[in-house]
């Protein structure tokens, strides 16, 4: 067997287990089979993606640990899971079994002392239902005299939900047994550990088990239907596209007649506005090859975030299918590259542009350069803390590969079909080999004050469900108001098209034909506001801590609002474009 065949049966091998394991299709039992319980990973409360292997704390663990065949989202999300010492059987409760009895020494207290004092939690598996757990307790008293104590719990109590001959809900609970105390005690300390199960019987159908799912767990909820919010939000965008949209109608409305007005000699000498420079408006941008791979790579994340909102609207992504979002992403990201490849050099090519090589590379590498550095330092120091989140190296060979073997390629196949199927620019006009002077321009017409107007308004429309999305993305919620975020994301769109427009048109009027890079740019400015918003999140709405949690933080939000700036910059700009020559066809030329 070749070395390609290989590869390609463990490509498929790791993405394609979720049909397997995550398509609803829950194990059925007999009384008596093995109910097989995972542990996964440990970490502190408040840092929801600093997470280690749930065997790296100094607990009951096999001679021989035995790890699950994981997919690739799971891997992507830190799942490390490993079968455990339970002994549970299907319908056969347990009162107190012992699970093993372990001897600590004083460096592996201390490491309990402070896994306790960072509150951490545990995470367990059974039939892709997460059960989850502080590992001990923190009590603090008065502050003069301090008082501070640390427990370990040593006794978990299982609580099993069933229907016929599948588990509807599994939960673990630690407080039915008095904890064993850590302070004080002389090294070594000899700990037994046990466990309790119990079954009961639920009305609950397999199908709706995800709804209890969801409705209990050990995190607290934020997120909720947010429906006024979101209905505040959608009449405040419905307002602002109908002012403007009937205040440039007006305004181009007097344009067109004043420009179109023939036998009127009082107008020769006095035209003014965006009519002077019809022979330099479409006179192509400066570095075309970064414009072009702008808008081939912002295409790409337009569909890829279509793709993705289409998919969890149909229920492909649930509490049961674990890391499937992030495996849909990466698959899609590779799968769409034809996209941006095709976008970038068909109008690269209509901008008389011949380095075309070059232009279909800075495509592919646009995104993928600054997300591998960004990534490459964030996995090396999650190494460096043995956390979870360190992807291991055949994952980090099945992503490169996946990108040289499926991204790449597609990158230059789109980009010589658009090179080659690219038409002329069909400019309704002239352009003029020299250049038009412009005139001064004031200060509430510069780019930063074009940019600041062009990123605030669209970020207002979202500003309501940025918290959910940060929530979830940084928090423990599971989001599942798909249909709302849809809703929002159309509006986001909308105004950005809409303002877009609108800048367009003052800038043009103020007779600079410079629009070009100033669409992308204040379209694009959107991501540096929702960057403002990620710093003012970390510091009042969450309590993330710690040199891991950070730089993930602040790393991947990076990555993120670069991702705004390129997909609404490229509204911005096909927006104006559409604009422009709308308003440059509908009048008379010399």
């Amino acid at each position: 067997m070749s070395i390609i065949e290989i590869l390609w049966i463990h490509v498929l091998g790791t993405i394609f287990l979720i049909p397997s394991c995550i398509s609803g299709e829950a194990l059925k039992y007999k009384d008596g089979d093995h109910v097989e319980i995972y542990v996964n990973k440990v970490g502190p409360y408040w840092n929801p993606h600093e997470t280690y292997h749930y065997y790296s704390l100094p607990l009951c663990r096999p001679e021989k640990i035995e790890h699950r065949s994981l997919t690739l989202g799971e891997v992507l999300d830190g799942d490390r899971m490993a079968k455990s010492m339970y002994n549970v059987k299907f319908m056969q409760s347990l009162d107190s079994a012992q699970l093993c009895t372990i001897t600590l020494d004083k460096e592996q207290i201390e490491q309990l002392k402070l896994a306790i004092e960072d509150l951490y939690y545990f995470e367990f598996v059974t039939d892709d239902i997460p059960m989850r757990g502080f590992v001990g307790q923190l009590e603090e008293g008065n502050l003069i005299p301090h008082t501070h104590h640390t427990y370990l719990y040593t006794h978990y109590d299982f609580y099993f939900f069933y229907n016929e001959n599948r588990i509807i809900y599994a939960n673990v609970s630690t407080k039915q047994r008095a904890p064993s105390k850590l302070d004080d005690v002389t090294s070594p300390v000899e700990l037994t550990f046990t466990y309790s199960v119990y079954w009961e019987k639920s009305n609950i159908t397999f199908q709706n088990r995800g709804k209890l799912l969801r409705s209990t767990g050990f995190f607290p909820k934020t997120l909720e239907i947010h429906w006024l919010s979101i209905i505040n939000s959608i009449i405040l965008v419905f307002l602002l596209l109908g002012f403007v949209v009937i205040i440039l109608s007006r305004v181009l409305k007097n344009d067109f007649l004043r420009y179109n007005t023939e036998g009127d000699e009082s107008l020769d000498d006095e035209d003014y506005g965006w009519k002077l420079i019809s022979n330099d408006v479409f006179r192509f941008p400066s570095f075309k090859i970064l414009f072009c791979s702008i808008l081939g790579v912002g295409a790409q994340f337009l569909v890829l975030a279509f793709g993705i909102l289409l998919m969890a609207m149909l229920g492909l992504f649930n509490v049961h299918r674990h890391g499937s979002l992030n495996t849909a992403a990466f698959l899609l990201y590779a799968l769409t590259s034809g996209i941006a490849g095709f976008v970038s050099a068909k109008n690269y090519r209509q901008m008389n542009g011949e380095k075309w090589v070059w232009n279909i590379n800075l495509t592919a590498c646009l995104y993928t350069v600054p997300f591998f550095l960004t990534w490459s330092i964030i996995n090396s120091v999650a190494w460096a803390y043995g956390s979870t989140q360190a992807l291991p190296f055949t994952t980090i060979v099945v992503l490169g590969l996946v990108w040289i073997v499926i991204g790449y390629p597609l990158t230059v196949f789109g980009g010589i079909i658009g090179k080659n199927s690219s038409g002329s620019f069909d400019a309704p006009c002239r352009t003029k080999n020299i250049c038009r002077e412009i005139p001064p321009i004031p200060w509430y017409r510069s780019t930063l004050a074009h940019m600041l107007i062009g990123g605030f308004l669209p970020f207002s429309a979202i500003s309501v469900e940025l918290y959910y999305i940060f929530s979830t993305l940084w928090g423990r919620d599971q989001y599942t108001l798909y249909g709302i975020l849809g809703i929002v994301f159309v509006i986001l769109l909308s105004v950005t098209a809409c303002i877009s427009i609108s800048l367009t048109y003052f800038q043009l009027a103020s007779e600079d034909y410079r629009w070009w890079w100033r669409s992308i740019l204040t379209s694009g400015a959107t991501g540096l506001f929702v960057l403002a918003y990620a710093i003012f999140f970390f510091i009042k709405r969450s309590n993330m801590s710690g040199g891991l949690q950070t730089l993930q933080f602040f790393g991947y939000t990076l990555l993120t609002c670069y991702i705004f700036c390129l997909m609404l910059g490229t509204v911005g700009y096909y927006t104006s474009l559409k604009f422009i020559r709308y308003i440059y066809f509908n009048i008379k030329m010399d």
